[in-house]
This record gives C-alpha cells, structure tokens and sequence, in this order.
C-alpha cells in the first residue's frame, strides 16, 4: 500500500540511453530503475540524492513527444541543491547551454541551463 503523494515528472527525449548518460555526468544522477527494449529505447527512473524522475525515449504512438520534436518544451525543471555552482558547470561542461547565468534573483540563487535534449533546468536554491 502506498502512504504518501508525489508527483514525479517523466521526461520524454529521442535519445534515451544517452540522455541517461548525460544526466549521470551533468547532475550525479544515479539509475535506480531501467527497461530497454529490443529498439534499444528505454525508460529510466533517475535519482539526484533522492530526487528523482524519469526519462524515456519519445513514443509517437502513445502521445509522448520529446522538446526536439515539438519545437520547445513546455515545462522547466527546477533541481534545487545546496551549492548550485558546481552543479551548473558539470552541465555546462557535459554539454548544456546557458540559457541565464547563475545570480540572486527572486529571493534565489539560480540559473538556467537547456540540456543537449531540449529540457530546460533551473539550477539553484531559495536565499
């Protein structure tokens, strides 16, 4: 029986196993759960110290659309860490693009990166 509520979001890229990849070297993530299929798509639940979300390779046939696909995404990511710097340069240096430099603003720390599949992530933590 569950007890609590989460809500957990799945990200949806054309490239599954490497997005995998890229989110292990840009934000420590670790695989806590897999399925590949013979395609070599995948479905992978990822976990940042105990944050975690999914990511699968886009489905067409099921109404699941990577940002590539549509042209832009419409959600933003907000992973919130206790020292954001280190975090925003290994995704700079695994391949992301700055999309707002890290800043005070808002009453946060944060910054805005777009990863190599199209998801943006705001980097940071309230002040």
């Amino acid at each position: 029986m569950i007890h609590s509520y989460s809500i957990v979001p799945m990200l949806s890229v054309r490239n599954g196993a490497k997005a995998v990849e890229f989110y292990k070297t840009a934000f420590q993530a670790t695989e806590v759960y897999r399925v590949e299929a013979e395609d070599g798509a995948v479905v992978s639940r990822l976990s940042v110290n105990g944050a975690e979300f999914w990511v699968a390779d886009e489905s067409p046939e099921n109404a699941s659309f990577s940002p590539e696909t549509v042209g832009g995404g419409t959600v933003r990511m907000i992973l919130t860490v206790p020292q954001p710097d280190p975090f925003f340069a290994a995704a700079l240096q695994a391949g992301a693009q700055e999309i707002e430099p890290l800043a005070e603003q808002y009453g946060w720390y944060v910054g805005r990166v777009v990863d190599p599949f199209g998801h943006h992530w705001e980097i940071g933590h309230p002040i």
